[in-house]
């Protein structure tokens, strides 16, 4: 499955558009992390382990949006972005969207 930013895959012509596709996930911190990574803001540097779970609740929205598309019988996905914003205390939602299309 082809899945890019732009409007159309490279080399590639779109026959149909099957309509939105998306996958999203919502992450939590937990107290272990918040202690290390508070240390960690007072000291300065990466905050790796938000930036791991950030990273991980990335690939799980990518993947649910592939899974998505299949379901489609999509052959690729254009114009894909991502979103994430805060849900709860502590919470965060990661979303990622595009049209999943068919390829000639």
């Amino acid at each position: 499955m082809e899945v890019v930013s732009t409007e159309t895959v490279p080399g590639e012509e779109i026959a149909a558009s099957l309509g939105v596709v998306r996958g999203n996930t919502v992450r939590a911190r937990n107290v272990g992390r918040d202690i290390t990574q508070s240390i960690r803001n007072i000291t300065g540097g990466e905050l790796k382990a938000y930036s791991e779970l950030l990273s991980d609740a990335r690939d799980e929205a990518l993947e649910r949006m592939v899974e998505d598309a299949e379901s489609m019988d999509a052959d690729a996905i254009v114009n894909v972005r991502m979103e994430s914003s805060a849900i709860a205390n502590g919470g965060s939602e990661v979303i990622a969207y595009g049209t999943a299309v068919r390829l000639e």
